[in-house]
């Protein structure tokens, strides 16, 4: 029997094809897209971390609500940036981050596993929201230090969770506001955040005790740039030393004729002195190292990035498969 004139159609099978394509793209996870030179078969998760600058939506001691654009570019950032979890800094509260996830959701951004962890601070959170279920979470709320004689408490806690991007990858996250650079009446300020991150490695030690190859990522506003005492204190050193991802502006990392070091890397603007540096961060142990990917790993740029904070958004890409 001949076969029908129409299903004999070349034409017709690439009209099809073309618009089964199509449909599965528009229904693929952001992180299951390959970009230039990455394979559509390895599956990825996407790992961002983004201090949210006074995410209220109720006034709190000395803090106002956030404009509600504000709170739409936020989201809008998040919502291009696609990450399947995000760790926050200076969120106000439950609601302030039910807020937020309201407005991604709005953006097509579906996060609705939340964790929330308040210190000693009890205005501004630190907060992970997740596509993934948790598998384990273990706030750190408590955290105290001694500093010349006097038991000082962390200014933030510590979020510790963990997931499963895909099955049998399991992936443990720390994320941490550590202490600004305002001076206050305690001690310097600088010491205070030495001792905070000495306490966030504590953390790490123990995770990468109980398992050395631990797929672990310690990210936030640590306040302080790569040389300062509180980072390499954090970072650590041989073997169990964290691997600092670097994000950059897209673009010129991907130039091999300009040197690394002079990519773009400031994540915080400092208004008063009209300043620009490095003090946000992720941080991955040896054992998730060897599924990061650099060329996915960026700071998220866009026009009009100001109205949603002081602090840019970095994003680092991983494979979802232990290497």
């Amino acid at each position: 029997m001949a076969a029908h004139p129409i299903l004999a159609s070349k034409s017709f099978h690439a009209t099809i094809l073309a618009f089964l394509l199509g449909f599965v793209a528009l229904r693929t996870p952001a992180s299951s897209i390959a970009v230039s030179g990455t394979s559509t078969s390895q599956p990825s998760f996407r790992i961002a971390t983004f201090n949210v600058e006074n995410y209220l939506v109720r006034p709190a001691p000395g803090r106002k609500p956030k404009p509600e654009a504000s709170r739409d570019q936020v989201a809008r950032l998040l919502s291009e940036a696609r990450p399947d979890v995000v760790a926050l800094q200076e969120i106000g509260d439950p609601e302030a981050l039910a807020d937020l996830q309201r407005r991604l959701a709005i953006q097509g951004l579906n996060l609705p596993h939340a964790e929330i962890v308040r210190g000693h601070d009890t205005n501004i959170c630190v907060a992970v929201l997740s596509r993934f279920p948790f598998l384990h979470r273990r706030p750190h709320t408590n955290e105290s230090f001694l500093l010349d004689e006097r038991r000082i408490k962390a200014s933030r806690g510590f979020a510790e969770v963990s997931f499963s991007p895909a099955p049998g990858h399991r992936v443990v996250l720390v994320a941490a506001h550590l202490k600004s650079k305002r001076a206050v009446g305690l001690a310097a300020e600088a010491e205070m955040r030495e001792q905070e991150a000495i306490l966030l490695r504590e953390k790490a030690d123990a995770i990468l005790a109980a398992e050395r190859d631990a797929n672990l990522v310690v990210c936030g506003d640590f306040n302080d740039t790569p040389d300062s005492r509180a980072l390499r204190a954090l970072v650590g050193r041989g073997n169990m030393a964290l691997i600092d991802t670097r994000p950059a502006e897209p673009g010129l990392t991907r130039d091999a004729s300009l040197p690394a070091k002079r990519t773009i890397t400031w994540t915080h603007h400092f208004a008063r002195e009209d300043a620009y540096a490095r003090i946000d961060y992720i941080l991955v142990s040896r054992g998730l190292a060897r599924e990061w990917r650099r060329e996915e790993t960026h700071i998220h740029t866009t026009p009009n990035w100001g109205l949603a904070s002081d602090h840019r958004l970095l994003v680092a890409t991983f494979d979802a498969t232990d290497r």
